[in-house]
C-alpha cells in the first residue's frame, strides 16, 4: 500500500520484484499531488495495481476507501508492505483492517523522517503501536531508520535508497549537453550553466543558489520548479543585479529531467534544515549523476550520506562555500571527472534492481518462518560459514581452556581487559585477538566480534568460563538448521561440581516481577536462553541486530536481544542432549559489584520495553520480594535481602558502578 505508487515511475520497484518471479499487488491512491500538480492512477496493461480512493491531502492525515484495503487482504499474503509513515493515519488503518480480517501475514513499515518528533495523541499510540508489531522497517535514510528504532522497532531498520531508473536517466555527450543550455543568450553561450530542480520554498535554498551566482560570475542558473518563493527569489536576482544569469524556467514535466540534467554542467542541491523540516535523501542528486552532471549538494540532513562521496558537500546556509564548489566543478577538469564517474557508479547502486534486491530481502526475513524453505532446506543452512565470538576479561587461565576444543574454528577473542596474558593466550591459537581500548562490556565486546565476523555466518558466542567441545557445536548447528523459526540454539549446563545450571528463563515483565515475588515463579513459561554458550542465526542478527550497547553494561543485554528476536517471530530453545561446563561468573571477583551491575541492568531493561511505570511497579514488586524474604530468612540470607530491598528503593541504575571507559547512558530519573 503506497500513496506515492500513483506516480508511474515509483512502481519501477515493484515491477523489478515481478522480474524476479515474485506475485505483488499494489494499492494506491486514485489520485494524488506531487510536485505541485494532481497526478492520476493510470495502470500499464495488465499491471496489478488497485486504486483506492482517498479522504484527504495531508501524507500523514489522509486515509484509503477502505473497501480496496478489505478485499487485497483478504488473498493469501507472504508480506505485507505499508509505504506509509508508522504515525499516519492510513497506517493505522491498513493495520485495523489487517486486525479484523484476521490477515496472519507479516508486516513491514517505510519511513523517511529524519527529525525526532514527538507527534500529539493519537499519532504517537499509532506509531508506537505500528513499529512494535512490524516485522521489518526500511527507510530511506540512515537517521530515520534509528529514530524507528528508538521510537520502538524492535529489530535493524534497513536504509535502502528511493530508486533510479537508469534506462531513463542516461549520459548523454557533449553536443547533446548543450541542446537545451542557454545558447540563445548572446555573449554568454560559453558560460557554464548550474541548475536546480524542485519545489521552490525556504527550506529548499534556491536563494543561497542565486547569492552564489552573484559571488561566482561565471556561471549561469537554470532554475525548474515552482512554489512560494519564485516571485522572491526573482526579486532577489534582480536586486543582486544578475537577473541576466538567472532563469526560472517553471516546473518540469517528469520526461523532461533528463533533458533538463544533461544540459547543466553541475547541478546543486542547496536545501536547508529548518525547526520542522530536513532534507530526507535527494532524490534529483542521484538522477543528475546517473545522467552523467557532476553534483554540488549541502550538508543539510541525508544529502551527504545519499550522495555518499560522489558529490560536493558544503555547509547549508552558505553561498561563499557553495560558489567555491560551483566554481571548481565547472573550471577543474579533474575534479569534474572524478565526480562525473563517481556518481554513475553511485547511480547505479540505487538502480530500481538494486532496490528491488534490498527488499526482497527486507520481505524474506520478515517471512523467516519459510527460511528453511527459501534458503534450500536445512542442509543448506548446516554449511552455511561458523564464527565464534568469545568476549574475555582477564582469567586467561580459563581462556586457555575455553579456546582449546574451538582450534580450527574461525574464532574472534575481544579483550575488554587490554591484558597482556589474554593477548599471550589469543596468540598461541589460531583465534583473532581483538583489544577495543576499553572495558564497554559483555554487549560492547559481542558487537565488536560481530563486526569482524562472516556476515553470512552463524555465532557462536561462547563465555571463558564455558568449555564447550566440537561435536556438541555441530549438534547444535544441527538443532538451528533443522527449525527456521529458532534465532537462538544452546545448550544445557553443569557448574564445576556436575550440578545442572538453569539457562532457560521467563523474559522479565512487570507482572512476572510480582509472580516471583509471590514464589510463584516456577509457573512462568521460559522464553530466551542464557548467552554464556549460545549460537545465533545469521538471518536473526540481520533482522534483529546488534545488542544494546548504549544502554547494558553486564547482564540483560542477551535477554533484550532475545526479546526483540521474539518481538520479529523468532523462537529460542535449549537442547537438551547437549551438555557443556560453564563455571558462572569465574570472570568477577567482586560478588557486590556484579550485583549492582545485575539489578542496574534489569531496570534498565524494563525501563526500555515496559517504561517509567513498567518499572515503578517491577520495583514495587522486588521491593515487596526482598522485604518478605528479610523476614523469613536468617543470617546471610536476611541481610541480602536487605541489601538488595535497598538498592531497589534507590534505584539500581543510579547507583551503578561502571569503568570510567564504558559506554554510558544518563542515568534515569525518578520520574522518568
Amino acid at each position: 500500500m503506497s500513496h506515492s505508487a500513483v506516480v508511474d515511475s515509483w512502481r519501477e520497484r515493484e515491477r523489478a520484484l515481478r522480474r524476479r518471479g515474485h506475485d505483488v499487488t499494489v494499492v494506491s491512491a486514485a489520485r494524488w499531488q506531487e510536485g505541485g500538480r494532481e497526478v492520476p492512477l493510470v495502470p500499464r496493461p495488465g499491471e496489478a495495481v488497485v486504486a483506492a480512493p482517498t479522504l484527504g491531502h495531508h501524507p500523514a492525515l489522509f486515509v484509503y476507501d477502505p473497501r480496496p484495503l478489505w478485499a487485497a487482504l483478504g488473498e493469501p499474503l507472504d508480506v505485507i508492505d505499508v509505504h506509509e509513515e508508522p504515525f499516519a493515519l492510513a497506517t493505522a488503518e491498513v493495520l485495523l483492517l489487517r486486525w479484523l480480517r484476521r490477515q496472519r501475514a507479516p508486516y513491514v513499515l517505510y519511513t523517511a523522517q529524519n527529525l525526532d518528533k514527538r507527534y500529539p495523541v493519537p499519532f504517537r499510540w499509532v506509531e508506537r503501536a505500528a513499529l512494535r508489531g512490524a516485522r521489518g522497517v526500511s527507510a530511506c535514510n540512515a537517521a530515520a531508520a534509528r529514530i524507528a528504532e528508538r521510537k520502538g522497532f524492535p529489530g535493524r531498520a534497513r536504509t535502502i535508497d528511493l530508486g533510479t531508473d537508469l534506462s531513463v536517466f542516461t549520459p548523454a555527450g557533449a553536443a547533446d549537453r548543450r541542446a537545451g543550455g542557454a545558447a540563445e543568450r548572446s555573449g554568454q553561450a560559453d558560460a557554464p550553466l548550474v541548475g536546480y530542480a524542485g519545489r521552490l520554498d525556504p527550506a529548499k535554498g534556491v536563494d543561497v543558489l542565486v547569492r552564489a551566482a552573484a559571488l561566482e560570475a561565471t556561471v549561469r542558473v537554470r532554475v525548474a520548479g515552482d512554489g512560494p518563493e519564485r516571485e522572491s527569489l526573482e526579486a532577489l536576482a534582480d536586486q543582486l543585479g544578475i537577473a541576466d544569469r538567472v532563469e526560472f524556467v517553471g516546473p518540469l514535466a517528469a520526461e523532461a529531467l533528463p533533458d533538463f540534467y544533461r544540459s547543466l554542467d553541475a547541478l546543486a542541491v542547496p536545501s536547508l534544515t529548518t525547526a520542522s523540516w530536513v532534507e530526507q535523501f535527494g532524490r534529483v542528486a542521484l538522477e543528475a549523476m546517473a545522467c552523467g552532471t557532476p553534483v554540488v549538494v549541502s550538508d543539510s540532513g541525508a544529502l551527504p550520506g545519499a550522495v555518499d562521496g560522489a558529490a560536493l558537500v558544503v555547509p547549508e546556509g552558505d553561498p561563499a562555500a557553495l560558489a567555491k564548489a560551483l566554481q571548481q566543478v565547472t573550471s577543474d577538469a579533474v575534479v569534474r571527472s572524478r565526480l562525473v564517474a563517481d556518481g554513475l557508479r553511485r547511480a547505479q547502486a540505487s538502480s530500481w534492481d538494486e532496490v528491488a534486491t534490498a527488499y526482497e530481502r527486507l520481505y524474506r526475513l520478515a517471512a523467516h518462518d519459510r527460511i528453511t524453505e527459501t534458503t534450500g532446506g536445512s542442509a543448506s543452512i548446516a554449511e552455511r560459514p561458523l564464527d565464534v565470538v568469545v568476549v574475555a576479561y582477564g582469567q586467561p587461565a580459563l581462556l586457555a581452556r575455553a579456546l582449546a576444543p574451538l582450534d580450527g574454528l574461525s574464532v574472534t577473542v575481544v579483550d575488554n581487559s587490554s591484558s597482556p596474558e589474554v593477548r599471550a593466550v589469543v596468540e598461541r591459537t589460531r583465534a583473532r585477538y581483538v583489544d577495543p581500548g576499553r572495558n564497554g562490556g559483555f554487549a560492547a565486546g559481542v558487537n565488536e566480534g560481530l563486526r569482524r565476523a562472516d556476515p553470512r555466518a552463524d555465532v557462536l558466542l561462547v563465555n571463558p568460563d564455558a568449555v564447550i567441545d566440537r561435536p556438541a557445536i555441530e549438534t547444535l548447528r544441527a538443532a538451528l538448521a533443522a527449525d527456521g523459526t529458532l534465532a537462538t540454539v544452546g545448550p544445557a549446563q553443569f557448574d564445576a561440581t556436575g550440578r545442572p545450571s538453569r539457562v532457560a528463563w521467563p523474559f522479565p515483565t512487570p507482572l512476572g516481577t510480582w509472580v516471583d515475588a509471590a514464589g510463584l515463579g516456577r509457573l512462568r513459561r521460559s522464553s530466551y536462553v542464557i548467552g554464556s554458550v549460545l549460537l545465533l542465526r545469521q538471518e536473526a542478527l540481520e533482522q534483529v541486530g546488534p545488542f544494546d550497547d548504549e544502554r547494558f553494561f553486564l547482564y540483560s543485554e542477551e535477554t533484550d536481544w532475545a526479546y526483540r528476536a521474539t518481538r520479529l517471530g523468532w523462537r529460542h530453545r535449549v537442547v537438551d542432549e547437549v551438555n557443556v561446563e560453564h563455571e558462572g561468573a569465574a570472570t568477577s571477583t567482586d560478588e557486590s559489584r556484579r550485583e549492582g551491575h545485575f539489578l542496574a541492568a534489569h531496570e534498565i531493561y524494563l525501563r526500555k520495553h515496559y517504561g517509567a511505570l513498567g518499572w515503578q511497579v517491577s520495583r514495587a514488586g522486588n521491593v515487596a520480594g526482598s522485604v518478605v524474604r528479610a523476614a523469613l530468612l536468617r543470617g546471610d540470607g536476611r541481610r541480602a535481602a536487605r541489601e538488595r530491598a535497598l538498592l531497589y528503593l534507590r534505584g539500581p541504575a543510579r547507583h551503578e558502578s561502571r569503568p570510567a571507559d564504558a559506554r554510558t547512558v544518563p542515568a534515569p530519573t525518578e520520574a522518568s
